[in-house]
């Protein structure tokens, strides 16, 4: 059985599974600042995973989730279908109506669309606006 891991630990393991590497992972758990030497945080990182237990959590969190729970898009629809059947044979239509639109969602027939309008209808309105500083003597002025 593994030990827990603690959250800087976790938080490691969830950046490696999701495809950062050691070094970037290693930099965004533990807080390490800028002027860290890289090859310090790469033998840190690379200590971590030499961990079995955080090893073995990355391998974990790399399994699909479909595989992790059990659970299929596949499944979702047939029991999706067995709900819509239930609810036309009880005669509950709205029921029925909403378990097609779901599986229908799921399937990508829907898209959801949102307009966005400005103030009384009109377009948005939007001002893009850059700023830039000099770090060496702060003059904003180009």
């Amino acid at each position: 059985m593994s030990k827990p891991l603690t959250p800087k630990q976790e938080k490691f393991a969830q950046c490696v599974a999701s495809g950062s590497t050691y070094s970037a992972a290693y930099r965004a758990s533990y807080n390490v600042g800028v002027n860290a030497a890289p090859e310090g945080v790469n033998v840190s990182a690379c200590k971590l995973m030499a961990d079995p237990n955080i090893k073995q959590r990355v391998e974990e969190l790399r399994i699909p989730i479909e595989q992790q729970v059990g659970y299929t898009l596949k499944k979702y629809i047939e029991e999706m279908q067995v709900l819509m059947n239930a609810a036309l044979s009880a005669e509950e239509h709205g029921a029925a109506i909403k378990a097609m639109e779901l599986t229908g969602k799921c399937l990508g027939y829907y898209v959801n669309k949102t307009e966005l309008t400005g103030k009384g209808g009109g377009p948005v309105e939007h001002k893009i606006t850059r700023d830039i500083i000099d770090p060496v003597d702060g003059n904003d002025q180009y």
